[in-house]
């Protein structure tokens, strides 16, 4: 029998690749937006505010995807409401199973009422330290930089400056056309002297030359989506996969790919679950990891993209926890307390699952 959505709901996931302004309760964007004089949602009532995302999300391009945030950046402008919409998605994420996440969000957008980015970071950190109380999750924090903006060494310096307090790396992300990862050299150089952790948005919207900046001149931990990685992978008609060089490394190397299955084909890069590289990178054992994105525009949780793969690709158990341990040892946390997740939590609870009568 397949794995149910609730059985994967109470599986012990991990998340490494979430956006802390896609990921709003609507309910929440509409009180944001009155107590704060927010006035351009293009509706007030939850349902249909909901609804608008879904729709405006669902087009088949990363640029219009991006418009949706001009909305949740635009209530997320205050102390309160940072820390409000964190310990919110610190408790969706607990409800939804897992029990390690890393939530991204870029300081600098979150400005616009005067807050500094030293603010804004302490009130998301106090909210997601809210959010989890009481709760079998532990929140971690991804800074990121805009790529088209010129701030990247500012928020890299911000990352370090709060790493011992819950902030575990740095990003960048944004439209990947005319925006490569080497305008940001500067902060990733920073980052490897400082011995920081970082992922790089690349290969989602844009190919290979992307995924091969991120690694070879940037020095990527990670790679975000990475899903065009498969323009670098030759299949015969017999089914045998043939690597090119970067393909190659990039499996060799264990880099882990941030793969948002339902998110890529809203930005158009699948046509399809059953058509996402997902299915031949598991195949041929790439570092793969599977993530929300944006959790408000996809309409989706983690347990929901494991549904859609399970549907997709026949996969059981076996499958989910090969994922979640990938996800796990691809954390941005010390060895030891990857390895203490993966042996005392992640593998009892999928065995406990597996087993069940």
């Amino acid at each position: 029998m397949s794995p149910t959505i609730d059985e994967i709901r109470r599986a012990p996931k991990v998340l490494l690749h979430d956006h802390l302004d896609g990921g709003l309760r609507a309910e929440t964007i509409v009180d944001l937006a009155r107590d704060t004089g927010y006035d351009r949602l293009p509706a007030t009532d939850p349902g249909n505010l909901r609804q608008w995302f879904e729709e405006a999300a669902d087009s088949g391009s990363l640029e219009r995807y991006l418009e949706t945030f001009q909305h949740t950046v635009g209530v997320m402008q205050t102390r309160e409401s940072l820390a409000r919409v964190a310990a919110e998605c610190a408790q969706d994420l607990a409800d939804d199973g897992i029990v390690y996440a890393e939530v991204r969000f870029a300081p600098e957008q979150h400005t616009t009422r005067g807050l500094s980015l030293d603010e804004v970071v302490q009130a998301v950190l106090e909210g997601f330290r809210q959010g989890s109380e009481g709760r079998d999750i532990r929140v971690g924090t991804l800074l990121t930089a805009m790529r088209h903006q010129a701030r990247s060494m500012e928020i890299a310096e911000l990352a370090v400056r709060y790493r011992d307090v819950g902030v575990v790396g740095f990003d960048i992300a944004g439209a990947e056309a005319g925006y490569p990862p080497t305008r940001h050299l500067d902060a990733f150089e920073y980052l490897q002297r400082e011995n920081a952790h970082f992922t790089i948005h690349a290969g989602e919207a844009f190919g290979l030359p992307s995924i091969w900046q991120a690694i070879q001149w940037c020095g990527a931990d990670r790679l975000g989506h990475g899903v065009r990685i498969i323009d670098d992978i030759s299949v015969a008609e017999d089914g045998t996969a043939k690597l090119g060089r970067l393909a190659a490394y990039v499996r060799d190397k264990r880099i882990p790919l941030e793969m948002c299955p339902t998110s890529n084909l809203q930005t158009g890069a699948a046509a399809s679950i059953a058509d996402h590289p997902i299915g031949l990178l598991r195949r041929l054992y790439f570092r793969v990891t599977v993530n929300t994105d944006n959790r408000l525009m996809s309409s989706t949780t983690l347990s929901r993209e494991f549904a859609k793969l399970i549907e997709a690709f026949d996969y059981g158990w076996d499958d989910l926890q090969w994922f979640t341990v990938n996800a796990m040892k691809s954390a941005f946390l010390p060895f030891d307390e990857r390895l203490a997740l993966i042996n005392g939590v992640i593998k009892p609870g999928f065995a406990q699952l597996k087993w069940q009568p």
